[in-house]
């Protein structure tokens, strides 16, 4: 038992239910609870959208995996932070321009179907749970690490505080949430860093040799796997539904292009120091106990270096930091998918049974039961993956899917209902044969092993041309209403009337 951590990740719960409880005042429309009555600036959406991305892969599992792989896995951080600036180029401003409340709202809005509208919402929330499974066996790998308890009491913990802070206020609240939340985790993955670094510099005689590890591979079943994933992680940014969702909080799509700069900025400076930690543990912590999870090597780290009261002020520092990134991701994928089960499952419900809609808050936060219950409770029966590896799943599965859709809808006028159907089928398939084969634990020899663990440069440009294929083979099933739609999206606010 490590009280201090105890204490660390306690304080971080309680300041995210305080936080939470503030939006509770504002919020009374459904543009309160989806989001945020679109009020939001971009300064504190940026911070907001940092806060949400950095999850427990990005705080634990990136330092884990480099420990374990070398410096090949400096491409994580690198296409997660890239993803932003093609997410500013292709979509951010015409997103918010649509003036949707959720991906499946942009579906409907742009190819005019019910169906496409369906597909996008069971993609939303597959991917949603797909991404919300590494929080919580994250969030009992940390508490087990710092208080020797079961790991599913992290998960229960996790679920919630983050149930009450998303069912209170909604949007509202969790952008002030998720804003705190990134600049405790930048200051808890910081100033340990710096103090390791510090203690380092005073024991260390000289250059550390550091091997193949230090050596970026160029085998081509490296080189495949290098591209596959920065192609996923590229074009994943841009399909997540929790990251989209947030686009839609700006006033207008001018100050989302301004959120989306901002986003670069405060990332780039918090994946400053995962590297760090990696290179640490392979000076200081060159092997782990038998059983332990490579997840958990900054949080051992301290214990490593350092002894008595530095190493457990410096844990309880990486604890606290870890839980508020379980959290704020958790929150915002909470969010996202409770949106589109209230819209498009329990509203529709209570409309055919009642004839009347259902209240706006109770709705929700039924939805927002949902969105936590189900996948807390998947997160006990799956077996862990690895938090950066599901992650980077996640990913690869939106930039199958959402990714083609978003960008021929917003850039080509010839994408027909049909194309895009087909091209979300065969994205689709493409994921579940991968999430299959991983969760199976299917592991082929050779090319074809690795070509199923790392599908995003096959999938993603065969779901482009098959959306294109099939859209200009049935040139009759572009909506009627593409053009005006279009321009809905391109034109800026300032050519509109007053």
């Amino acid at each position: 038992m490590r009280p201090a951590s105890l204490a660390a990740i306690a304080l971080v719960c309680v300041l995210t239910v305080t936080v939470g409880t503030l939006g509770l005042r504002m919020s009374r429309a459904t543009s309160d609870f989806y989001v945020a009555g679109r009020t939001v600036t971009p300064r504190r959406n940026a911070s907001a959208i940092a806060g949400e991305y950095l999850s427990a892969a990005s705080f634990l599992g990136v330092a884990g995996l480099m420990y374990q792989r070398g410096i090949d896995i400096l491409w994580f951080p690198v296409g997660w932070t890239v993803g932003y600036l093609v997410l500013l180029v292709l979509v951010a401003a015409p997103l918010r321009r649509s003036g949707a409340y959720t991906l499946s709202d942009f579906a409907e809005l742009r190819l005019e179907s019910r169906q496409i509208r369906g597909f996008a919402s069971l993609l939303t929330v597959g991917i949603g749970f797909l991404y919300l499974l590494p929080q919580f066996q994250g969030a009992g790998l940390a508490l087990r690490q710092a208080t020797g308890w079961p790991a599913w009491i992290g998960a229960l913990l996790v679920s919630v505080v983050v149930l009450a802070a998303v069912a209170v206020g909604g949007m509202r609240s969790i952008t002030l949430v998720q804003a705190m939340q990134y600049w405790i985790k930048l200051t808890a993955i910081a100033i340990p860093a710096f103090v390791l670094l510090a203690i380092w510099s005073q024991h260390s005689s000289g250059p550390v040799e550091l091997g193949d590890w230090a050596v970026p591979s160029t085998d081509p079943a490296g080189l495949y796997t290098t591209y596959s994933t920065m192609l996923a992680l590229c074009l994943g940014t841009m399909g997540l539904p929790h990251v989209l969702v947030r686009f839609y909080t700006n006033p207008d799509g001018r100050d989302a292009r301004r959120t989306t700069v901002g986003v670069l900025a405060l990332l780039g400076g918090f994946y400053i120091f995962p590297p760090v930690y990696a290179v640490l543990g392979h000076i200081h912590l060159p092997h782990l106990a038998p059983g332990t999870r490579v997840d958990t090597m900054a949080l051992q780290l301290p214990e490593a270096m350092t002894d008595g009261r530095s190493a457990t002020l410096l844990t309880a520092v990486l604890a606290g930091g870890a839980f508020a990134a379980f959290l704020s991701t958790a929150s915002g994928l909470v969010i996202s998918v409770a949106g589109v089960v209230d819209q498009d499952v329990l509203r529709p419900l209570v409309a055919r049974r009642t004839g009347e809609d259902a209240h706006n808050s109770v709705s929700y936060r039924m939805a927002a039961t949902v969105a936590v219950i189900v996948p807390a409770l998947l997160s006990r029966v799956v077996e862990p993956l690895g938090l950066a590896a599901t992650v980077t799943l996640a990913f690869a599965v939106a930039a199958s899917t959402f990714a083609p859709l978003l960008v021929l809808g917003v850039w080509w006028h010839r994408l027909t209902t049909t194309g895009a159907l087909a091209g979300l089928a065969v994205g689709t398939l493409s994921a579940l044969v991968t999430l299959g084969a991983a969760f199976l634990h299917v592991e082929p020899h050779g090319w074809p092993g690795l070509l199923l663990a790392q599908p995003a440069a096959w999938s993603v440009p065969l779901a482009f041309v098959t959306m294109v294929v099939v859209s200009r083979l049935t040139p009759g099933k572009v909506p009627p209403h593409t053009n005006r739609t279009l321009s809905r999206l391109h034109t800026p606010e300032s050519l509109l009337p007053p």
